[in-house]
């Protein structure tokens, strides 16, 4: 007799919902060393020149405004709608320490630049990921569904956490009248809860959208709004408007005066619920794709799309539309306080001795030759980045197919190069637009249309020499391309602050927009604007013949 033996083949068991939990976070980890060395510069950089700031900042107050008169005529000034538009909430002004003036003029500022390195964060290591290819490469390995999107949020809240901390112990050791130890803690711990609600934003947005410029784009257009909002309930009577936006929460921890720590759980909550929306988001759509459908494009592609100038204006047209609508509302925001600009400046004899070395027939004059310079550098940031878009072309494999056509490269890179320079002489003529506009209402002065727009179009050729640099690095050393960044923001730091705290002449002359007329008040002069047009030329001359030179990088 034969005995069968019947083999019962076992399911393997399922997983439980603690182990389901783990793998979508498998990979979390690694991934987060991944991005942590991939930003080993970049992330030192943001965090330095916040903290570097602000402790500049910080004793430039103890010594412009170190007796308490100085104070009380500085917080007098301050007093106007227009001026807690621009810096923040009435209260501050009760007691005008050094450190309430931190926490009034600089703040709401910081907050920004805190939330604008969170979204890019957030969008490098999510959004750019898939648009590259790369998250889909390592998703085919052990990394769960959510792991990249952790893993930025995590590098996010490392990023703002250390700023807090240098923040914290930077200030209480200055040892400035004013600025204590438990309202340090409190100033270091609104930037992180700033960036924490801003990195959450973008954890939503890059979910919707299946680009990274479109995702920053977005996630910076919360971050203009929520300004907004703040600057329109500041300069109110009842400040309403300023409880919708998280700048305005932050602001009304009033640092340094009351030290009210309880705004900043609403932060918090805000920024849990946007991350978990985000997560929630990523389970809805595939990888590389996105929440908004994507708009099915013409059959036949628009003569314009043909040439160089129009596919490189096509791919630019976002964030031009979105420089030129955020620098006409800055400069309409300036030109509002031009007509109080001598009442608000009267008794702050450092700013007049700032304003009387760049002369003017009056305050006004005076005061928008300055502010010139801030509205520049934006446009010179926008500058950059457009400059730059070849270099990121080229990283994402893009570049290649485009010139094994017959597209030269020089055709290529001057498509980008005319865009940029063209563009971002567009944008300072709609920064004067709303400078002048606004300026010539709040003062009852017509005339000041016209100076003011020539005095935003008098700093393009600085803006095409600083689109030279970006294209001679692009060029010579693509890797250094990022360095390009040093030319706006020394222009800042030379060009506005220099001015207040007296920098050497020789070190505004090593800035292109050091050697702009400082209109409306001075008078026009050609020969500077005509050498700075033939450097800009030589410079996009050096960086083309260096592009032909090298290889591509190839994916």
């Amino acid at each position: 007799m034969t005995s069968a033996t019947t083999t019962t083949a076992t399911a393997p068991a399922r997983p439980g919902p603690a182990a389901g939990r783990a793998d979508v976070l498998a990979g979390t980890g690694t991934l987060i060393r991944f991005a942590l060395r991939r930003d080993r510069v970049r992330l030192p950089v943001w965090v330095l020149a916040l903290f570097l700031g602000t402790l500049a900042t910080a004793n430039s107050y103890q010594e412009l405004y170190g007796a308490p008169e100085d104070r009380a005529k500085a917080a007098e000034s301050m007093g106007s709608p227009a001026s807690l538009a621009m810096s923040g909430p009435r209260h501050y002004l009760d007691d005008y320490t050094s450190g309430a003036m931190l926490g009034h003029q600089m703040l709401g500022f910081t907050a920004v630049l805190v939330g604008l390195m969170s979204v890019l964060i957030i969008t490098r290591h999510t959004r750019a990921e898939e648009e590259t290819g790369r998250a889909e490469l390592l998703r085919s390995t052990v990394v769960g569904r959510h792991a990249h999107l952790a893993a930025a949020l995590s590098v996010a809240v490392l990023a703002n956490l250390l700023l807090a901390a240098l923040l914290a112990l930077g200030l209480s050791g200055l040892g400035v009248e004013g600025i204590d130890t438990a309202g340090s803690l409190l100033y270091g711990a609104d930037h992180a809860a700033a960036g924490l609600v801003f990195a959450g934003v973008a954890a939503i947005t890059v979910q919707i959208t299946a680009h990274a410029r479109g995702a920053s784009g977005m996630a910076l257009a919360v971050i203009g709004v929520a300004y907004v909002l703040r600057a329109a309930g500041d300069s109110g009577e009842s400040g309403a408007l300023s409880w919708l936006s998280p700048i305005g929460w932050v602001q009304r921890t009033h640092v340094y005066v009351d030290d009210d720590w309880w705004p900043l759980l609403l932060c918090l909550a805000l920024a849990v619920a946007c991350a978990a929306t985000g997560f929630v988001l990523s389970t809805r759509r595939d990888v590389g794709a996105g929440l908004r459908p994507e708009k099915l494009g013409s059959p036949v592609a628009s003569n314009a799309l043909g040439t160089p100038v129009g596919f490189a204006l096509r791919l630019h047209r976002g964030m031009l539309v979105g420089f030129g609508a955020g620098l006409f509302l800055m400069g309409a925001m300036y030109g509002s306080i031009l007509g109080q600009a001598e009442d608000m400046l009267k008794d702050i004899d450092e700013l007049q001795e700032a304003l009387a070395r760049i002369g003017g027939s009056s305050m006004a004059e005076s005061f928008a030759s300055m502010v010139m310079v801030v509205i520049t550098v934006v446009a010179a940031v926008y500058v950059v980045m457009a400059a730059l878009r070849p270099r990121s072309e080229e990283t994402a494999g893009r570049a290649e197919p485009l010139l094994a056509t017959g597209l030269s490269r020089g055709r290529w890179v001057g498509g980008h190069l005319a865009v940029a320079m063209g563009c971002g002489t567009l944008v300072l003529l709609t920064a004067g637009l709303g400078f002048g506009v606004a300026g010539a209402a709040s003062t009852g002065d017509a005339v000041l249309l016209p100076k003011l727009v020539g005095a935003a179009l008098a700093y393009a050729p600085a803006l095409w020499v600083t689109a030279g640099v970006a294209v001679v690095l692009f060029g010579w050393f693509p890797r250094a391309s990022a360095a390009a960044w040093i030319v706006p923001v020394y222009a800042f730091v030379v060009g506005y602050l220099g001015q207040i705290l007296q920098f050497p002449d020789w070190m505004n002359n090593l800035s292109p927009f050091g050697h702009v007329p400082r209109l409306p008040a001075a008078d026009m002069d050609w020969t500077p604007l005509l050498v700075l047009t033939l450097v800009a030329a030589g410079l996009v001359w050096l960086g083309l013949a260096g592009f032909r030179r090298r290889d591509l990088e190839t994916k």
